[in-house]
């Protein structure tokens, strides 16, 4: 396929070029340009996710853009590390020392202790964000609509994120559960 074709099959979103495009052909200079930028953690999904969405905003005019000066991944690397680099701070949260909760009191009740173990699961999980969309739609019942406002970015991604999140939440409690039941 020439350039042009990639273009056209990603404005149109046809999910075989899409993946191919952007899990294969992409996934070098993607990996290259995470590395020159972030200083953690990206997950390589939500990175794709993000340009794609970005790429596709008002009607893909970022995509339609492209007129063939230099080559497709030559003006993807431009326009992602331009993208990215304004974002950087947004896209997933550095993972320090810092926790995102206050230290938990030792607990009394059944209640407490439920409360206990959800904030112990969520300060296991490894990525910081996804403890935090699951803390604020969850336990602090945002509305989807505010928490995607308060982190920048379109609701449809916070669903996204929240989507992974999950799995990983489920991953860190089934991990927590073998621990557990060897003691």
């Amino acid at each position: 396929m020439t350039d042009f074709e990639i273009i056209q099959a990603l404005i149109a979103r046809d999910n075989d070029v899409t993946q191919e495009f952007f899990f294969e052909r992409c996934r070098p200079l993607f990996y290259t340009i995470i590395r020159q930028i972030f200083d953690y953690e990206v997950d390589y999904d939500e990175f794709v996710n993000e340009l794609y969405i970005y790429l596709l905003e008002n009607d893909a005019a970022r995509m339609r853009q492209f007129e063939g000066r230099s080559s497709l991944l030559t003006w993807l690397k431009v326009t992602a590390t331009r993208f990215f680099l304004k974002k950087r701070t947004l896209l997933i949260e550095n993972q320090t020392n810092d926790t995102l909760y206050e230290e938990i009191e030792i607990a009394e009740n059944q209640s407490e202790l439920s409360a206990l173990d959800v904030q112990r699961l969520l300060l296991a999980m490894p990525n910081r964000r996804y403890a935090h969309v699951i803390q604020r739609l969850f336990i602090d019942e945002c509305a989807p609509e505010e928490l995607a406002q308060e982190m920048h970015i379109s609701t449809d991604n916070l669903y996204n994120i929240k989507q992974r999140a999950m799995v990983q939440l489920m991953q860190v409690a089934l991990n927590d559960i073998r621990a557990y039941g060897k003691k």
